[in-house]
C-alpha cells in the first residue's frame, strides 16, 4: 500500500493533465481543442479543391493521434454544422430537428474559403511529431480569426469544466476594432437556431443567459413556434410539451409538427384556455425557455485559467496584431531576399562575371572566381553574398543566361521595391493595418454571418404564479389525517404544487409544509392556510404556563424550514385559550380558578395591548392568578373607565392583603359574577338618587369564619348608580368603615355554623344623615 499511494499519486496527476491539455480544454491561441486543430489540420493538406469522404479524412487524422474513429467522426460532424470551416456535402444531420448524421462513408466535406485564408501560415507555424513520429502536426494554428467565440466550445475535463457560448462573427470583429481604438465593448451570444436571448445575467461570460423561443400567436387559440431555444431540439421541444402537458401545467390539446428547414410547431389549447393563459406556461414548464450558463476555461501558458469575454477578445486582439506583423515582417523579408537575388542575378549577367568561369579548374576556383568578381559591386547588393547565393549563381542555366531581358528584370525589381516600401509602411501603422485587415474580413462576410438571434429583455415567469391550483388537501378531524389523499369535502383547501401550506394546532405548534400526501397532526387542527413567505403572518395567541397563569402575545412568522415543528410558546400542558390570525382587537374576560374568599373572580384585558414576541419568549402576562376559563367580551359588556378603575383597585388591595397574610375584607355589595352565582353570593345594583327605595341587597354568609379572621362591615349612605361595595356616610369623609368584630376561634372537634343569610335593606335616612339601619333575618 505504501508503494502504490505515490504511483496512484503521480499517475492519476499526469492522466488529469493529459485530459484537460490534451483533449477537454481549448487553447486560448487558436481556439480549438487538439481533436479540432488536428481535423482542421488534415483538411489542410488533403486540400485539392474536391470534397473528400469523412472516412478518408478520419483516417488521415488518426495518423496524427490514436483518437477513436467515432469520436473524431463526431467531432468532424459539430465542427462542420457551425458552418464557418468546413463545407459540407451529404447528410450531416439537423441541429434544429435532432437528427444524426449519415455514416462516414457517405457524407464528404473541405475546408472554406475563410479557413484557408485566415486559419493558417505554414511558414509561421510550430510544429511538433505525431505521436509515432512519422508525421508532424501543429502545436497551435496561425489563426487571425476568434475562433474560441465564433464556435462555442464545451468540454469536461478532470476537475473543470468549460462552457462557451457562440457568439456573431462580425460583432467579434467590431469589437476588436474597438478595442483597437481604446473603446469599451459589450458582446453578447448568437446561436444558430435564433430565438430571443436575455442577456442581464451574462457578466461578460461568467454568468447566464435564458433563451426563449420565438413563439407567434394566430387567433385566440393556436400558437406556432418559429424558432428553439439553443441547446434544444424539435423533438426535445415537443417531448417536454407533452411531459407538462400530462402533468396538468400546460393547457394545450393537440401539438402538430411541420418543420422541414425552418421550425413550425402548431399549437392548440384545450377548451377554456387562451394564448394568453398558455404561453407563459410554455415559457415556465417546457423548454421553450432555458436557462444557459457560461464559463470560459482556456489553455494558456499550459495553464488552465478563467477568463471572460472582454478579457479573450482582449488578449487576440493583440495576439491578432502580433500575427500580422510576424506575416508582415516575414514577406518584407522575403522581398528583401528576392531583391537581393534578382540584383545578384542582374550583376552576375551585365557585367559577365559567369565567363571568368572558364578559367577555373576545380569547385573551388570557381567560388572564388565569382567571389571576386562580385567585389566590385557591393555597394549594389542588398545585404552580404553567402556561399548559397554562390551556389545559385552557379546553378544558371546558359539558356536563362542568353535569354537575359534587362528591361524585363528590372521591371521586377520595381515591384518588389514597391511591395517592400508597402510592408514597410503597414508595419509603421500596424494598429491601422490590423484595424483595415479586419475591416475587409467585415466587408467580405457581412452579408453571409447575420446575427439570428434577437437581443432582449423579458421577465421571468413565476410557476408559482402560473401553477395550476389542482391539489385539493383535506382534514379528516376524527382520525387527524391531512394531506392529498384524504376524501373530506368539508375542510379542505385547493392548492398548487409549489405552494407552502402552514398548518397550526391546538396543542400550539405549526409546520409549513408543501401539500402532503398523508400526514398525521398532533391536535385538532386550527388553522390550514396558504403561507406567504414574502409577507409572512401575526396571530395573537392566549395560553396558559405550568401555574395556569395566562399569557398573551403576537407572534410573526416569516421565516421557516419546510417540515419542521415548531412551538409558538414555552411548552405547557393547558395549551392556548385564544387563537387569531392578525393582531386582534377583542377583549376578553379572564375567570380565575376558585380560592377560598377571593372576592376577584374575573378579570377584563384588551388584546391590542399585545407586543410582538418570539416563540421563546412568554409575551405579556394577562393576570398573575390562575385563569380557568376565558370568553371574548362584548361592546355591550365592556365596563366602564371608572368601574375599571375600581375593580383593579380592589384587585390590588387584595392581592396585598393575600401576600402579607392579614385578615380578608369582604364587602357589603360587589358585581355578580358566574362564579358568584355557584358559591351563593348575589349582587343586586342600587338606583341612582337617595329619596327612593332601592331594591335591598341579600347576603349570605359563608360560614363561621376561620379563626384569626375578622370581618369588616361598612355603614352605607345612599348609594349611587354603578358603585359597589362601597357606602358613603354622611360625614366630611367619602368611605367610613365600621368597627370590626373579632370571632373566637372555633374549639376542636366542633362543627361549623350553618350557613346564615343576611340581607341588607335600605332605610330612609334619619335626620342627620348618619346612614341606614342594618337589621339581620335568619
Amino acid at each position: 500500500m505504501s508503494k502504490l499511494k505515490p504511483l496512484m499519486e503521480r499517475n492519476f496527476i499526469e492522466y488529469a493533465s493529459y485530459v484537460i491539455i490534451d483533449r477537454a480544454i481549448p487553447d486560448i491561441r487558436d481556439g480549438c481543442k487538439p481533436v479540432q486543430r488536428r481535423i482542421l489540420n488534415t483538411l489542410l493538406e488533403m486540400h485539392d479543391g474536391k470534397f473528400h469522404k469523412l472516412a478518408n479524412v478520419i483516417g488521415e487524422t488518426m495518423k496524427l493521434h490514436p483518437h477513436g474513429d467515432v469520436s473524431i467522426g463526431d467531432a468532424l460532424v459539430v465542427l462542420a454544422n457551425k458552418e464557418y470551416f468546413i463545407e459540407k456535402q451529404g447528410n450531416f444531420g439537423n441541429i434544429i430537428t435532432g437528427h444524426d448524421a449519415a455514416a462516414p462513408r457517405y457524407i464528404e466535406c473541405r475546408l472554406s474559403t475563410l479557413a484557408r485564408e485566415n486559419l493558417f501560415n505554414k511558414a509561421l507555424t510550430e510544429y511538433i511529431p505525431s505521436y509515432d513520429g512519422r508525421k508532424k502536426e501543429p502545436l497551435f494554428l496561425c489563426s487571425k480569426l476568434p475562433v474560441l467565440l465564433m464556435l462555442g466550445i464545451e468540454g469536461i475535463a478532470v476537475g473543470m469544466s468549460t462552457k462557451i457560448l457562440p457568439h456573431n462573427f462580425i460583432e467579434l470583429l467590431k469589437a476588436q476594432i474597438k478595442i483597437l481604438n481604446k473603446e469599451k465593448i459589450s458582446i453578447y451570444p448568437d446561436f444558430l437556431q435564433g430565438g430571443s436571448i436575455d442577456v442581464s445575467e451574462y457578466e461578460d461570460g461568467r454568468g447566464k443567459v435564458r433563451v426563449r423561443a420565438n413563439i407567434e400567436t394566430k387567433g385566440d387559440k393556436i400558437l406556432i413556434i418559429r424558432e428553439i431555444p439553443y441547446s434544444t431540439t424539435t423533438m426535445n421541444l415537443i417531448s417536454s410539451i407533452e411531459s407538462a402537458v400530462q402533468r396538468g401545467k400546460v393547457s394545450i390539446s393537440s401539438i402538430s409538427d411541420y418543420t422541414t428547414e425552418k421550425v413550425e410547431i402548431e399549437l392548440h389549447c384545450s377548451r377554456g384556455a387562451t394564448v394568453h393563459d398558455v404561453l407563459p406556461q410554455l415559457y415556465a414548464y417546457t423548454s421553450c425557455e432555458v436557462s444557459i450558463s457560461s464559463n470560459i476555461l482556456v489553455i494558456k501558458d499550459n495553464h488552465p485559467v478563467e477568463i471572460t469575454v472582454t478579457e479573450y477578445i482582449q488578449e487576440f486582439t493583440k495576439q491578432l496584431r502580433n500575427q500580422i506583423k510576424a506575416e508582415l515582417e516575414y514577406e518584407l523579408q522575403q522581398l528583401l531576399d528576392k531583391k537581393h537575388w534578382l540584383t545578384l542575378e542582374h550583376i552576375f549577367i551585365v557585367n559577365k562575371v559567369y565567363k571568368k568561369l572558364e578559367t577555373a579548374k576545380s569547385e573551388e576556383q570557381l567560388k572564388k572566381t565569382v567571389y571576386v568578381g562580385m567585389m566590385p559591386f557591393t555597394n549594389l547588393f542588398i545585404r552580404s553574398m553567402t556561399d548559397d547565393d554562390v551556389k545559385r549563381l552557379l546553378e544558371l542555366k546558359i539558356r536563362r543566361i542568353s535569354a537575359y531581358d534587362i528591361k524585363k528584370h528590372q521591371n521586377e525589381i520595381d515591384d518588389i521595391v514597391a511591395k517592400i516600401d508597402e510592408c514597410q509602411a503597414k508595419l509603421k501603422a500596424l494598429t491601422q493595418t490590423t484595424i483595415n485587415y479586419i475591416r475587409d474580413l467585415i466587408e467580405k462576410y457581412k452579408d453571409q454571418y447575420k446575427r439570428r438571434t434577437k437581443i432582449t429583455t423579458f421577465d421571468s415567469v413565476d410557476k408559482k404564479e402560473v401553477a395550476k391550483a389542482d391539489i385539493k388537501l383535506s382534514y379528516d378531524p376524527e382520525t387527524g389525517f391531512f394531506g392529498k389523499s384524504i376524501r373530506n369535502q368539508e375542510k379542505s383547501i385547493t392548492v398548487s404544487e409549489y405552494d407552502r401550506i402552514l398548518v397550526v394546532t391546538a396543542d400550539g405548534t405549526y409546520r409549513i409544509m408543501a401539500p402532503p400526501d398523508k400526514v398525521l397532526l398532533p391536535a385538532k387542527l386550527l388553522y390550514c392556510k396558504i403561507f406567504d413567505q414574502e409577507k409572512g403572518v401575526i396571530f395573537t395567541i392566549v395560553y396558559r404556563d405550568n401555574n395556569k397563569v395566562a399569557w398573551g402575545k403576537l407572534l410573526r412568522i416569516d421565516k421557516f424550514i419546510t417540515d419542521k415543528v415548531y412551538s409558538m410558546f414555552p411548552p405547557s400542558p393547558f395549551g392556548l385559550l385564544y387563537f387569531k390570525e392578525k393582531k386582534s382587537q377583542d377583549k376578553i374576560k379572564l375567570y380565575f380558578e376558585k380560592v377560598s374568599r377571593a372576592k376577584v373572580l374575573e378579570s377584563v384585558y384588551d388584546l391590542t395591548e399585545l407586543r410582538l414576541a418570539s416563540n421563546a419568549s412568554r409575551g405579556n402576562k394577562l393576570h398573575a392568578k390562575a385563569v380557568a376559563r376565558i370568553t371574548l367580551l362584548r361592546e355591550s359588556e365592556t365596563p366602564d373607565p371608572e368601574e375599571k378603575q375600581r375593580n383593579g383597585k380592589q384587585e390590588k388591595l387584595q392581592e396585598k392583603k393575600d401576600t402579607s397574610g392579614i385578615s380578608k375584607t369582604i364587602t357589603s355589595a360587589t358585581r355578580k359574577s358566574p362564579e358568584d352565582s355557584k358559591t351563593g353570593t348575589s349582587m343586586t345594583k342600587k338606583k341612582q338618587g337617595s329619596s327612593k327605595t332601592g331594591t335591598p341587597a341579600k347576603k349570605k354568609s359563608t360560614g363561621s369564619p376561620k379563626p384569626g379572621t375578622s370581618v369588616k362591615k361598612k355603614s352605607t349612605g345612599s348609594p349611587k348608580t354603578g358603585t359597589s361595595a362601597k357606602n358613603k356616610s354622611t360625614g366630611n369623609s367619602k368611605t367610613s368603615t365600621s368597627s370590626t368584630k373579632k370571632i373566637a376561634p372555633e374549639k376542636k372537634g366542633t362543627k361549623p355554623k350553618s350557613t346564615e343569610k343576611s340581607e341588607l335593606k335600605e332605610t330612609p335616612a334619619k335626620k342627620k344623615g348618619k346612614g341606614t339601619n342594618l337589621r339581620k333575618k335568619k
